[in-house]
């Protein structure tokens, strides 16, 4: 999910009570909640789409679970330290200890990947010692509503809390709120397809795509390595992503092997991959999950040395 989504849900639980167990708890909740994105960072020495392969892997793994937290609590710690041998502790901020900090960096730690894993970007949430993808098809990376959900009752609750009025109800209500959401969402997804087309024959992949906004809608993908579908919900069909004579047949393991790290990270993170054949005749390669005209560079690669071949007769 987004920064904004998991800075929400870390505020939220400490507004539901948790940060009543210490000094910096607040810090501790919302930083956590972010801290397996310091992945991010790859960006400074990557290229191109290698990010791609590169992300929701070994910070949002099990090692990281445990050590990231402990960072963070101990630079927590240090800083009230630090402020109170200067004199400028805040004479508010209650004790801090040592054990509740880890503890609450480690909660907030552990909601990032639960979060990650309910879109269908995927996540490797057994590496290092597994690289497998894992899938919730949940909701949207970006859900709009969640963060009205989340940032009004955060609100909300300070402005009551600041008012000395009961705080902790609202957290905790928009807490199961939030969890229901999500229950109903998954259950959308997963009974995707009951009442839908037939099956393509050949088919090995099925994917329930939540939409931005329509979080109830569903684009619904099937089929298998250079040839996917998207269901058209007024015909009820199976609808091709690509016309076939903007179809590429997919590139030999001695060309993917000759563009390097580019397509190696793309193939490693992709889910549901095809070739486009591109304006000069070369090949793209784009993912059916995140297939947008207007935003070909992001998540895709290009081939420029491979030429576009035609599919074979089927």
């Amino acid at each position: 999910m987004d920064n904004l989504t998991h800075s929400l849900v870390g505020a939220l639980i400490g507004q539901a009570g948790l940060k009543r167990k210490t000094g910096l708890a607040m810090p501790a909740l919302i930083i956590g909640a972010n801290l397996p994105d310091v992945d991010a960072a790859c960006l400074f020495w990557l290229e191109g789409v290698e990010h791609l392969g590169f992300r929701r892997g070994i910070t949002h793994g099990p090692i990281a679970w445990v050590l990231l937290p402990l960072v963070l609590a101990a630079l927590l710690y240090g800083f009230d330290r630090w402020q109170a041998k200067r004199g400028t502790r805040p004479a508010g901020r209650l004790p801090v200890d040592l054990k509740w900090l880890y503890l609450l960096s480690f909660i907030a730690c552990l909601t990032h990947p639960a979060l990650d894993w309910l879109n269908v970007y995927g996540i490797r949430l057994l590496e290092p010692f597994s690289s497998q993808w894992f899938y919730g098809d949940t909701l949207f990376i970006i859900d709009v509503w969640l963060w009205a959900l989340l940032g009004f009752t955060t609100w909300f609750s300070l402005r009551r809390e600041k008012r000395g009025g009961e705080w902790l109800r609202p957290a905790r209500a928009a807490i199961a709120v939030a969890l229901v959401y999500i229950g109903v969402n998954g259950v959308i997804s997963a009974s995707h397809g009951w009442h839908s087309a037939s099956p393509l024959p050949g088919a090995t992949t099925s994917i329930s795509s939540p939409l931005p906004v329509a979080s109830v809608w569903r684009e619904e993908i099937t089929g298998s390595k250079n040839d996917w579908y998207y269901l058209h919900d007024s015909a009820d069909v199976w609808v091709p992503f690509l016309e076939r004579e903007k179809r590429c047949a997919w590139p030999s393991a001695s060309e993917l092997h000759n563009v390097g790290s580019q397509a190696e990270a793309f193939l490693f993170w992709s889910r549901a991959p095809f070739a486009e054949r591109a304006p000069d005749g070369s090949v793209v390669l784009r993912d059916a999950r995140f297939y947008d005209p207007r935003a070909r560079d992001r998540f895709s690669v290009a081939l420029p040395n491979v030429e576009c071949e035609e599919l074979s007769a089927q």
